[in-house]
């Protein structure tokens, strides 16, 4: 199994288990994740084009700056309104 890097500059890092995949996305709320890093939104909008043909409904997110963790009420928004996130990590 590959080893899962956490990119946060943790002292000790913390073990974390894997979230449980979900069985399929077909008619689930989807987050796509824009960390705002320059080219992230076109990323996501070609990645709803395909999740949206498929019949998952796309909620889109916008974090404030890619130098700080997502704020806490974006994520509690998220966490009530979709069932997975996918994040946009691009350069």
């Amino acid at each position: 199994m590959p080893e899962l890097l956490d990119p946060t500059s943790e002292r000790r890092p913390a073990s974390r288990p894997r979230a449980a995949r979900l069985p399929s996305l077909e008619g689930r709320a989807v987050a796509l994740l824009d960390i705002s890093k320059p080219r992230g939104d076109l990323f996501l909008d070609r990645l709803e084009e395909g999740l949206s043909d498929r019949g998952v409904e796309v909620l889109r997110y916008r974090k404030p700056t890619f130098a700080k963790p997502a704020p806490a009420d974006l994520r509690h928004e998220i966490s009530l309104r979709c069932e997975a996130v996918i994040e946009a990590l691009a350069d």
